[in-house]
């Protein structure tokens, strides 16, 4: 069984390693976060709450939205026209941000690299790029049990003011017809849902539904298709960590996704969900001092499925 102590124990681990990452210096205002930050929670599916560090600081989602951004467009079009038609489901081995299997394979490999999430974005119904975030917003606060969760104007503004990269991707995807509406449009959503606010503890109830098979842990209802859920955990196993997804399955071996913003958020189906934020990232783009902390948990409570 969990205890807190454990808990504690497995933060304090990934502490030790907090001083070889650096922030994501390549966005300004992530650049100015303490990199110190290291907390982790867990909710059980019987809807209790256990957390130790920095639980309830605010951090930006980053790629860790591209989870509530592909269930809504699973949602909107159904699996087997997003699938097929526009992404893959298959690990890159390259950067989230590479531009190189587009020239030779013109469909993003995986929904969670950028070129995979932007084309997804462009799926999600809306008018707008402000109909289809306050879609997401409402649908991440569901999801989190969080009516308080907001867009983080600093961050966005800052990730749209830096994001040629990313415009290069989206510009790719629609001479390729790929992406789908409005480029700038679909960015505009796209720099907005990376940047939304949460804590550790509201990402740890995401995962949880994740676990619960799409339902609230601590109410019942369905919040994700059953079917849905388990899409998505298997593309968390696969591909949720970038291009160190396969070292993270045979180290933690459990379904996780994270984002630059230095959060995780792992799901053990019929178990729990985890929630870890730490700013310092690793050279993938992974909080450093989070994988740790998954690492140690997954090794003392015997969590990895392999």
């Amino acid at each position: 069984m969990l205890t807190q102590e454990c808990l504690q124990d497995a933060v304090k681990y990934g502490e030790c390693f907090i001083k070889f990452g650096k922030t994501a210096e390549y966005i300004p205002e992530l650049a100015r976060v303490n990199k110190y930050h290291l907390g982790a929670c867990i909710v059980g599916l019987d809807g209790t709450v256990m957390e130790y560090g920095d639980t309830r600081t605010p951090f930006t989602i980053q790629s860790i939205s591209k989870l509530a951004s592909l269930i809504l467009a699973i949602s909107d079009r159904g699996a087997d026209y997003l699938f097929h038609d526009k992404v893959g489901v298959e690990p890159t081995g390259d950067p989230f941000n590479s531009i190189i299997k587009l020239e030779t394979k013109t469909k993003p490999f995986n929904p969670f690299i950028n070129a995979g999430a932007i084309t997804v974005a462009s799926c999600i119904d809306g008018k707008d790029s402000d109909e289809k975030f306050e879609r997401f917003l409402q649908f991440i606060r569901k999801v989190c049990g969080n009516e308080e969760i907001a867009l983080n104007e600093a961050v966005y503004l800052s990730e749209k003011s830096t994001g040629d990269r990313n415009r290069a991707l989206a510009y790719y995807l629609k001479a390729s017809g790929i992406l789908e509406g409005n480029v700038e449009e679909c960015l505009d959503f796209y720099f907005k849902m990376c940047s939304v606010n949460v804590t550790a503890v509201d990402i740890a109830q995401m995962s949880a539904v994740l676990a619960n098979h799409g339902a609230c842990p601590s109410t019942g209802e369905v919040l994700i298709e059953p079917e849905s859920a388990k899409a998505i955990r298997a593309l968390m196993l696969t591909c949720g960590m970038y291009d160190g997804s396969g070292e993270f399955a045979m180290t933690v071996g459990f379904p996780a996704k994270s984002g630059v913003g230095g959060g995780i958020a792992a799901a053990l189906v019929d178990r729990m969900g985890i929630g870890v934020f730490g700013p310092a990232l690793d050279e993938k783009g992974n909080s450093i001092g989070g994988i740790k902390i998954l690492e140690y948990l997954s090794k003392k409570m015997d969590f990895n499925l392999f």
